[in-house]
């Protein structure tokens, strides 16, 4: 199939309440044709209801929903040009695929001849990739195989506009990961929008032209995905998004140069501001990635000019095949963690718990950002959980 002409996506003040809940709270964004847009954030930050509201599934208690420039406020969701793939695929068990696919264009009126229904399903198929098995029975399927049934369900229509709530989630880690990359292929294919809801970062990072993170029914902050990791926010994005280190305090000095952060304990750290980042008032964070922090034993090699270089301890060490995670006792700051690639194991240092280390980073390594209180790890009670997939530990 051609890449065939999409909708935009504007949404303006959109508004729903649940109780004295604000599910989605004065939300604003617009989509180009054909970007594959992901919101993202924890259970319960709106992103579900703010796709069901674009769906039709709900009506915003205040604010505009628009699809190709054309308000859909009031529009059922059948009338809508968009379709929606669900976590759960709800494929039809007593059906084929073939008839699984065509079941929205029998469903119309005038209904399309037979001759029609079947070169629309087999297009359908080839574009995710199942041709011959329009005689399959969904039982007979993998996993990733009704994945792409459901999406050739949903393509088949040709909607302006196609919502995505949390579709790989059933699917396991490896399947995923491959699932990924077959749906950013085939949105570039196809040219369709892509509204993608997910709580999970990696999904949204690898496969999204544009994510926008969300807590409390507000964006937060709206970007790439470079943007978002390289210059969150606030702490929840930085958090949120890939693993990080905060040391929070109050903002001593800021301008052109960078800024100044007095931490609790008295130390005083730098980092750079991003021109897009605003500073709310003095209760700031420095966020540094553990992948750009160094460590190395006491009296090794000296670090580079300007940068932070602190003595701590090896409290904890994990090997995850790529690369080593260490967490570092370091005093006035608490728990560092720093990872180091296995690219040269010959020539990298292995620590073990109770070590005495130096860790240090560049200078713009940190960035200065609004604390903005709790983040989701914090919320939960404790540090970010270990990814799937994470390898053997050493432990105090």
């Amino acid at each position: 199939m051609t890449p065939t002409a999409t909708g935009s996506v504007t949404v303006v003040e959109v508004t729903k309440t649940f109780g004295d809940l604000p599910a989605v709270d004065s939300v604003s964004f617009t989509l180009e044709p054909g970007t594959f847009f992901a919101l993202l954030g924890p259970s319960g930050c709106g992103k579900t209801t703010l796709l069901r509201i674009i769906a039709g599934f709900e009506e915003p208690d205040s604010g505009v929903v628009e699809i190709g420039g054309t308000s859909v406020n009031g529009i059922p969701p059948y009338a809508r040009p968009v379709n929606t793939v669900f976590q759960h695929y709800a494929l039809f068990p007593h059906m084929d695929v073939a008839s699984n696919v065509g079941y929205a264009l029998r469903q119309q009126r005038p209904k399309p001849g037979a001759a029609s229904v079947h070169k629309r399903v087999s297009e359908s198929l080839e574009m995710v990739r199942l041709n011959g098995y329009e005689k399959r029975r969904v039982w007979e399927l993998s996993g990733g195989q009704q994945q792409r049934v459901a999406l050739a369900r949903a393509l088949i229509s040709r909607p302006q506009v196609l919502l995505l709530d949390e579709p790989l989630s059933a699917l396991d880690a490896k399947l995923r990961g491959a699932m990924q990359t077959e749906l950013k292929t085939l949105q570039k294919e196809i040219g369709v929008t892509f509204l993608f809801v997910t709580h999970d970062q990696v999904e949204a990072m690898s496969m999204a032209d544009r994510v926008a993170v969300m807590r409390d029914g507000k964006i937060l902050q709206d970007a790439s995905p470079e943007e978002i990791y390289d210059s969150p926010a606030d702490s929840f994005v930085a958090d949120f998004v890939g693993k990080t280190n905060l040391f929070r305090g109050h903002l001593l000095r800021s301008g052109p140069d960078g800024a100044d952060v007095r931490c609790a304990s008295g130390l005083t750290l730098f980092g750079s501001v991003s021109p897009e980042v605003q500073l709310n008032g003095s209760a700031v964070a420095i966020t540094v990635r553990p992948e750009r922090i160094s460590i190395d034993q006491p009296g090794g090699s000296a670090p580079s000019e300007g940068a932070v270089s602190l003595s701590g301890k090896v409290v904890h060490r994990s090997f995850l095949g790529g690369h080593l995670t260490y967490r570092v006792e370091v005093d006035g700051l608490g728990l560092v963690e720093v990872n180091v690639p296995r690219s040269s194991p010959d020539r990298t240092l292995v620590f073990t718990p109770e070590d005495k280390v130096l860790v240090s980073w560049p200078r713009e390594a940190a960035r200065v950002i609004s604390d903005s209180g709790l983040t989701e790890s914090e919320q939960e009670g404790g540090a970010t959980a270990p990814e799937e997939g994470e390898g053997t530990e050493d432990e105090q």
